[in-house]
């Protein structure tokens, strides 16, 4: 068995995250350029008893979820951007939709929302390092 996490609870930087949760909002997946490349996300809003959060799904998991849902998600990560916790998923992740009484009505839903310690500073990946290209043998 897994343990399920209460939006309140969520933290930066947390790896295989599990909760049940209400999407408030979601929006169309859309094409956006990162480090990898483009990639394919939406966005949503979603929340539980104890508040809402930014969900962002990656890949094939995006337009996955529709507004009112309950949702099951599984495998999620956390980051963090401007002092607010954010979850994502993508597609090593799970989602499931519940039945409807699984999680409060969307007016039910408190506005609070997770936010990182004041003094945390989001971990920094090292810049890409391109191949460089070798211009054969040299004397």
């Amino acid at each position: 068995m897994y343990e399920k996490i209460k939006v309140m609870d969520l933290k930066p930087e947390m790896n295989n995250v599990n909760l049940v949760v209400r999407v408030l909002q979601a929006g169309e997946p859309k094409v956006i350029t990162t480090r990898s490349g483009q990639r394919t996300i939406s966005e949503a809003l979603v929340g539980d008893e104890t508040g809402r959060v930014k969900l962002t799904l990656w890949g094939r998991a995006a337009g996955s979820v529709k507004e009112g849902e309950a949702i099951e998600i599984k495998g999620a990560w956390t980051t963090a951007f401007q002092g607010r916790v954010q979850l994502n998923i993508g597609g090593a992740g799970n989602i499931r939709v519940l039945d409807n009484d699984a999680v409060p009505q969307p007016e039910e839903v408190p506005d609070s929302v997770p936010t990182a310690p004041s003094n945390y500073r989001p971990h920094r990946r090292p810049p890409r390092r391109r191949p460089q290209r070798r211009q054969g043998f040299r004397k």
